[in-house]
């Protein structure tokens, strides 16, 4: 057991210490926040950037500004106490400072803010050395990773801590950080970097730190909520777990949040760890209090994450020095490209579960530029996609905004079979909203996330040929685009990386291909029409919503021997005015759909349903699949 020194505490009780010696509590107060993705400026509620109107309104949340001055604050608030001030990770890559100034801007902040450690995100190494090395040379702040390993011909080499120990009030305090293990496939940290195993690394520098007599451990780690949750927090020896990477929120008040704030976890050693996380781009700071007892044992731990709105203003100097570095993507920002009807959502929690708006438009885009190349398909990463766009103007920094890697349009031949297995590892790690989920055009897929990952979860793919949809060919080869990241097998594709043939990666600005679009189709209007399904999700949608009209019975699968049958509508609906179907036509269900509306909108009479029903006997009428394409046949002479 860890924590054996109570045993000695006792032993020493009972041979009758001196009224002076003592044990007593220790309290340490931190702050933290993760995942800020270069939000230099404040978000709005779309996530993009606060404009100065918004800022008027009060509309504004999180940005260096918020930080500065929150962080101020609470250190104030908290004078004469134990406070640490944590970062775990991905300040780089989200913005137009980012693409300008490639980590200098959130590092000069960083280095304002003094964080007693940080730790490193995947995103830190989306440019390779070229932007680590930098940050690691002129960070006034110490960063700790045990799992990040720089070779001595690596620029990084002995500028990473494994782990470091500050001195607070008296007691000291080992913290040790890691970023996710798939960092390689998420990011491109190079040849002379290498990314070992976060439990291995992290338990291997807590038993060093344990030898030194230190028995309040943190763990600051860019891994994602659900493993920091049910792996990290249970290595022995750890303390308390600060995370990042899966920009969760966690609190007592949001009914949103994903847990309460702290997740109190039982370690197999027999004591409770703290969890946290502060949701991301700046939004929240988070701030919570540790009681330790005297051997190290967390008794308590309490707090809930502030959120950085308009009631905390922002630091009117950052301000100063953010206008200073924005003048020179002042006007590629402004320069307008299109207009919306509606705002696009391409939130993290849509595009990295679902058929998102945002991954429809970009997929789009992607296959209208190189349709006449003969691409029939395209594969988007949901993690590819980073902001929302409000309805109205559309200016070129929105779009960066939500394209900021600099990626560009790739192409390639791939069989229908490998196809299918990038889809099966794109839906691999939905329930942990991974950037790999696979948005599309050109295709249509249903998955199953209660089947194990990567052991069949996607149920059906179709293509379109000769304008109907049918189900993929395995043995096809099919002409695909995505972005060059993914066809380079990043975000878990590497099958792409693998598999494909005639590949080009050097194609057009993605950005500049997806502000094409929206200038070509201005208005643009976003849309969802079914191309992504969810199997089960879907069915109370799918459902009839008038009982009078319940669809025929039919044989049930002996799996389903047990539920009640479903019976016809026990009398047909007079006849409603309306053209009756002629030749054989197709539709694509959508939410709320049933035999009966189908009917009445084709043939006037919603009592002809069983015409649609007969016609498509791979359905149950009852449980229609969002994103199907159903036969209705002309109508019964």
């Amino acid at each position: 057991m860890k924590k054996f020194a109570a045993i000695a505490a006792l032993s020493a009780s009972a041979l009758g210490l001196s009224a002076g010696a003592s044990f007593a509590d220790y309290t340490l107060n931190i702050l933290h926040f993760n995942d800020w993705h270069s939000r230099i400026e404040g978000n709005n509620k779309y996530e993009s950037t606060c404009s100065a109107e918004e800022e008027t309104k009060g509309e504004c949340i999180g940005g260096a500004g918020r930080l500065v001055t929150a962080i101020a604050q609470e250190r104030k608030k908290l004078e004469g106490q134990n406070v640490l001030l944590l970062n775990a990770g991905d300040s780089f890559q989200g913005s137009l400072f980012y693409i300008t100034y490639k980590g200098a801007a959130e590092e000069e902040f960083l280095n304002q803010l003094k964080p007693d450690a940080v730790t490193l995100g995947n995103h830190e190494f989306d440019d390779g050395e070229s932007a680590l090395v930098p940050y690691l040379d002129k960070a006034k702040f110490p960063v700790v990773s045990a799992n990040v390993v720089p070779n001595d011909k690596s620029g990084a080499h002995g500028k990473i801590k494994p782990s470091i120990v500050v001195e607070v009030g008296g007691q000291k305090i080992g913290i040790v950080g890691a970023v996710t293990n798939d960092t390689p496939e998420l990011a491109s940290p190079g040849p002379n970097i290498a990314i070992a195993d976060d439990v291995k690394s992290i338990t291997a520098e807590v038993e060093k730190l344990k030898a030194q007599g230190i028995n309040k451990i943190i763990a600051v780690t860019h891994i994602g909520y659900n493993r920091e949750r049910d792996v990290i927090a249970k290595i022995p020896g750890v303390d308390v777990v600060v995370g990042g990477h899966s920009h969760t929120l966690l609190s007592n008040t949001d009914p949103k949040a994903a847990g309460p704030y702290p997740t109190m976890v039982d370690n197999p050693d027999g004591y409770k760890v703290p969890v946290v996380q502060a949701a991301s781009y700046s939004k929240y700071l988070g701030e919570f209090k540790v009681v330790f007892d005297d051997n190290g044992v967390v008794k308590s731990a309490s707090g809930d994450p502030i959120f950085l709105d308009k009631s905390i203003t922002p630091d009117p100097a950052v301000l100063a020095r953010i206008k200073e570095l924005g003048a020179p993507i002042e006007a590629l920002k402004n320069k307008e490209v299109a207009e919306t009807t509606k705002p696009i959502d391409g939130s993290r929690e849509s595009c990295r579960t679902r058929e998102c708006e945002m991954g429809n438009l970009v997929s789009d885009a992607v296959l209208d530029r190189v349709k006449g190349q003969g691409v029939e398909i395209v594969i988007s990463n949901g993690g590819g996609l980073r902001a929302s766009i409000d309805q109205g103007t559309v200016t070129m920094g929105e779009v960066l905004t939500v394209l900021p890697f600099q990626n560009t349009l790739a192409t390639f031949k791939i069989s229908g079979k490998d196809l299918v297995a990038g889809l099966e590892s794109g839906v691999s790690q939905v329930e942990d909203a991974a950037g790999r989920f696979p948005q599309v055009a050109g295709l249509k897929y249903a998955f199953d996330k209660s089947v194990a990952p990567n052991a069949g979860r996607v149920k059906s793919v179709e293509v379109m040929e000769n304008s109907a949809w049918v189900p993929i060919n395995p043995d096809k080869q099919y002409l695909v685009a995505t972005n060059n990241y993914v066809r380079q097998g990043g975000d878990g594709y590497k099958v792409f990386a693998e598999k494909a043939t005639d590949a080009y990666d050097y194609g057009p600005g993605l950005e500049q291909v997806v502000a094409d679009y929206l200038g070509a189709h201005r208005p643009y209007t976003p849309k969802l029409d079914g191309r992504i399904t969810e199997i089960g999700a879907t069915t109370a949608a799918a459902e009839p919503a008038k009982p009078a009209e319940t669809a025929p019975a039919t044989a049930a699968p002996a799996t389903e021997s047990a539920k009640p049958a479903e019976t016809a509508p026990a009398e047909a609906k007079p006849a409603a005015t309306g053209p009756e179907a002629s030749p054989e036509t197709s539709h694509v269900v959508a939410a709320g759909d049933t035999y009966w509306d189908l009917a009445k909108k084709n043939y006037g009479d919603g009592s002809k349903w069983k015409l649609i029903s007969e016609a498509n006997k791979d359905y149950r009428p009852r449980r229609l699949p969002l994103g199907a394409t159903l036969t209705i046949p002309p109508a019964a002479k």
